[in-house]
């Protein structure tokens, strides 16, 4: 094409056209300049430019989505190899799930005060108030005043709207509290019901508004606050912080309080393994006996001194899912061999001036490229603190939960027939650019290790996405410190990991290398078969719960 002046263009589409001369036949036509102030055998070429641009986008897309699934081999299916991965990953998975279900089950226990039981404080909270509903348990402002109700059986739920574990807790509480009513009226007490709006960026408008998953309930409900707790000396605290499971603030939480406001039942789920057998024995003797009958059930709870430990254990939970990720894993070996043979010529290397210092040791290298890990998902922090509002706010996250499993589903059956879907392809390009070889005028070992770990972390979310974004989407519902703690759990996992590697290839050499090497096949299927049928547990969870509480009990 003809050379084009620069005064036809503005600056800033000069700056596109330089960046993009690809796209000069679009760039002129989109900036009015084709054919007008061009003689008409330039324009013609402008317009054909633009239009071969247009075309070439428009088959570019499909030839894109061709070569993709020719990657894919389906021949996997007739190996025998596929499915001893599947019947690994099978038993893998339901004694992961039922040790998962245990452990949560038993996170109250774990974090359970040891202090003495006390009753718990007065919470004002504002309500819905719907006339017969709420209207009959609060005062003439339309807020709720726990301490009003002192001498009643209570059962205090916290609740969100775009929660769908809560959905089932509430759901229990309705099939319910019909009889436990009755049996509170026939022994002579008052059975009080209070949903506590827990997720405080939800407003009072969408707590009052059905869709999705959610139905308002049919109980008293209403929205908190981070200081809805009186407690003592007349200071306030948030009751989210002092009741749920070591103070992270994650729900569904339903208690059952008795007539002299101790908590008595304590639940975390609203799945529990027993069935709701224990939490509703506790209540059916609080509603029928006397309260001394109870009192070997008070469960003791006080403001704790860090409300993070959970979080950050599980942020540790998930570096061991991220750092075996089947996507990058199966390179690491070879790698690090690779760099550490370099000691052999690291003499060879200073000499031609390509190399300043020593070749950096095993834990060096670890070292390095844990920081490189933690560099990307200290990234990936800073933007989960920048959308947690939006996100909590949006009153999408269930069906941001859905998509998600779905997404796992995908990304398994992908890895399976040996697609890889580069969602993080862009950052191969920076890691690329900025890395060095022995080849160039000056190595940079150091550097290379850091951008190294920077894209491992990048690869591995390949496979590990649909558990690393649930992860931060949680988080993000907690708050900044939430994220910090819990993203902070997930680094230094990472960093142990990626360190305790790379000295033992370092001590180990071939051995090792050889070990990974042969297994990274198995492991890859394995992992496969694992985010299949992890994504279709948690879109029969999301979509019908009673199914999963039918098959895990």
């Amino acid at each position: 094409m003809a050379k084009i002046e620069s005064s036809i263009l503005s600056e800033p589409t000069h700056l596109i056209y330089a960046h993009f001369p690809c796209f000069e036949g679009v760039v002129l036509f989109i900036h009015g300049h084709c054919p007008a102030t061009l003689n008409k055998q330039f324009g013609m070429k402008c317009y054909m430019g633009a239009l071969s641009a247009v075309k070439e986008y428009v088959i570019g897309v499909p030839n894109a989505v061709v070569g993709t699934f020719k990657q894919a081999d389906f021949g996997v299916f007739k190996q025998a190899e596929t499915w001893k991965a599947f019947a690994i990953a099978a038993m893998m998975f339901v004694t992961i799930s039922f040790a998962a279900l245990s452990m949560f089950d038993s996170m109250d226990e774990i974090f359970e005060s040891d202090a003495e039981p006390v009753p718990i404080p007065n919470l004002v909270f504002e309500s819905l108030n719907r006339t017969g509903i709420e209207s009959v348990v609060t005062n003439e402002t339309g807020w709720f005043n726990l301490s009003d109700h002192r001498g009643d059986i209570i059962i205090l739920d916290f609740m969100a709207h775009d929660c769908s574990n809560c959905h089932k807790v509430q759901e229990h509480i309705e099939e319910n509290m019909d009889g436990w009513m009755e049996k509170a009226n026939a022994s002579g007490k008052t059975l009080t019901i209070f949903g506590y709006g827990a997720w405080y960026d939800e407003s009072l408008e969408y707590l009052n508004e059905t869709s999705g998953g959610y139905h308002v309930p049919a109980y008293p409900t209403g929205l908190g606050s981070t200081n809805a707790a009186q407690v003592t000396n007349n200071s306030t605290t948030d009751p989210v912080r002092l009741f749920t499971t070591g103070g992270t603030g994650q729900i569904p939480i339903v208690m059952v309080l008795d007539s002299e406001g101790y908590i008595i039942a304590k639940e975390a789920t609203g799945t529990p393994k027993d069935k709701w057998s224990k939490f509703d024995g506790v209540l059916d003797k609080a509603l029928t006996g006397t309260v001394e009958d109870t009192m070997d059930s008070r469960i003791a709870w006080e403001e704790p001194g860090t409300s993070y430990v959970a979080v950050f254990v599980l942020g540790m939970v998930l570096s061991i899912l991220v750092y075996f990720s089947p996507c990058a894993f199966p390179v690491l070996p070879g790698f690090i061999s690779y760099y550490l043979s370099l000691g052999a010529r690291e003499d060879e290397l200073i000499a031609e001036g390509k190399l300043k210092t020593k070749m950096p040791s095993s834990w060096v290298i670890g070292l390095l490229s844990g920081v490189g890990m933690w560099t990307f998902f200290g990234i990936i922090g800073i933007l989960a603190i920048v959308m947690g509002e939006a996100f909590a706010a949006s009153g999408l996250i269930h069906w941001i939960a859905i998509f998600i499993a779905v997404l796992l589903v995908v990304l398994g059956c992908m890895m399976l027939i040996g697609i890889t879907s580069k969602l993080m392809g862009f950052v191969d390009g920076f890691v690329r650019k900025y890395s060095t070889t022995e080849a160039d005028e000056t190595f940079t070992p150091r550097r290379n290790m850091y951008l190294y770990g920077f894209g491992y972390a990048a690869a591995s979310i390949d496979c590990t996405a649909a558990a690393v974004l649930p992860f931060v989407l949680y988080l993000s519902t907690l708050g900044s410190s939430a994220i910090g703690v819990g993203i902070g759990g997930l680094m230094l996992g990472l960093l142990v990991l990626m360190v305790f590697v790379t000295v033992t290839v370092g001590m180990g050499r071939q051995v090792m290398i050889n070990f990974l090497r042969r297994s990274t096949g198995m492991i890859k299927m394995v992992g496969s078969w694992m985010m299949i049928m992890a994504g279709i547990s948690l879109t029969l969870y999301l979509t019908n719960s009673p199914l999963v509480a039918v098959v895990f009990g």
